[in-house]
């Protein structure tokens, strides 16, 4: 697996904004940012007061003079652009990211999701951020549940506002990546809690279901190298393993049985980041795909990225015909270094 590194020079000196900045990723994000960087401004940006003050016992400002922790909701375009005067970078990664929860709140989700989206567009362009990357899911390639769709609505809002921002304006890119290892609202967290709790068996929607995944200082490091790679208009997806869900199980109850209680509704038996449409605009790196836009009006003349070689027609990047694969041994000596 690669650890997708990013030269050390790239953030230094900057103000960044974090939306979401509370959670899974964005505690991670700013973590690995205030340890490992010298930012002029690294701004939390998120709505839940709570969370921010547990955040701020872990990471006090005191310790972290470049630390801002900002109340706010991307649903309030006005506080939005106040949390923005002055930010050199963007990482979008607020959302309301639960499935079920989506199709029960549908303009709950499309609220945040879409927008939200919206607000961070127009914040960005009117107080001249130079740079957004917002982070997406393997959910919105061929989406089939609302979540799915609202993040690729917000895919299209990103890309779509290189050409609102103007050659010489905010570039906007998007990073799309499968299921984050530990963070909150995946199945490995369940798993590990039932484990704790001496469960004697562990709930397998199916037992043919396969995932991408990728840990969470991976996804922290793709989105920083992205950031240094992105021109405005590309959508990164890294090259990840795929994993059996049967596997996954055995990784965090190696002696439990496995309950298959048949999949749940607007889940994917296998995920999809790169559809068959996507390969007529995307290039392949080492560690990386690129989907480049396919109109990108904001500048004249646009080669592909250094290196990078476009995929053949027809290609599909999916985690069942992954050529890389995840076993149990290692998951679980991944989740051996992350806290339960």
């Amino acid at each position: 697996m690669f650890d997708f590194l990013e030269p050390r020079a790239q953030l230094d000196g900057h103000s960044i904004l974090v939306t979401g900045g509370t959670g899974s990723f964005g505690k991670r994000f700013i973590k690995t940012v205030a340890e490992h960087y010298k930012p002029s401004r690294l701004i939390v940006y998120s709505r839940d007061e709570l969370k921010q003050y547990e955040m701020g016992l872990e990471l006090p400002v005191a310790k972290n003079p470049a630390l801002r922790y900002f109340i706010g909701d991307v649903r309030d375009a006005g506080r939005l652009e106040m949390a923005m005067r002055g930010v050199d970078l963007v990482i979008h990664a607020a959302a309301l990211k639960q499935v079920p929860t989506a199709e029960y709140n549908p303009f709950e989700c499309i609220a945040t999701n879409v927008h939200g989206a919206e607000n961070v567009v127009n914040a960005a362009i009117r107080t001249g951020v130079k740079r957004v990357v917002a982070l997406s899911t393997d959910k919105a390639a061929n989406p089939i549940n609302l979540y799915g769709a609202s993040k690729l609505a917000s895919d299209k809002i990103f890309i779509a506002a290189n050409h609102l921002a103007g050659a010489d304006g905010c570039r906007f890119s998007v990073v799309r990546y499968g299921n984050v290892i530990g963070s909150r609202g995946s199945v490995i967290p369940l798993f590990r809690r039932m484990v704790a709790e001496g469960a004697k068996e562990l709930p397998i929607t199916d037992a043919r279901m396969t995932r991408f995944l990728i840990t969470l200082q991976q996804g922290v490091n793709f989105v920083l190298s992205s950031m240094s790679l992105m021109r405005g208009g590309e959508i990164f997806v890294p090259k990840i393993p795929s994993m059996k869900i049967t596997d996954v199980a055995a990784a965090i109850g190696p002696k439990l049985k496995s309950n298959v209680i048949g999949i749940r509704p607007g889940e994917k038996l296998h995920e999809v980041l790169i559809t068959e449409e996507d390969a007529w605009t995307t290039y392949e790196l080492p560690d990386r795909f690129v989907i480049e836009p396919a109109h990108a009006h904001w500048e004249a003349k646009r080669p592909a990225i250094s290196g990078a070689n476009r995929v053949a027609e027809g290609f599909r990047y999916d985690s069942l015909n992954n050529s890389e694969w995840m076993p149990a041994e290692s998951l679980a000596r991944i989740l051996q270094a992350e806290p339960a």
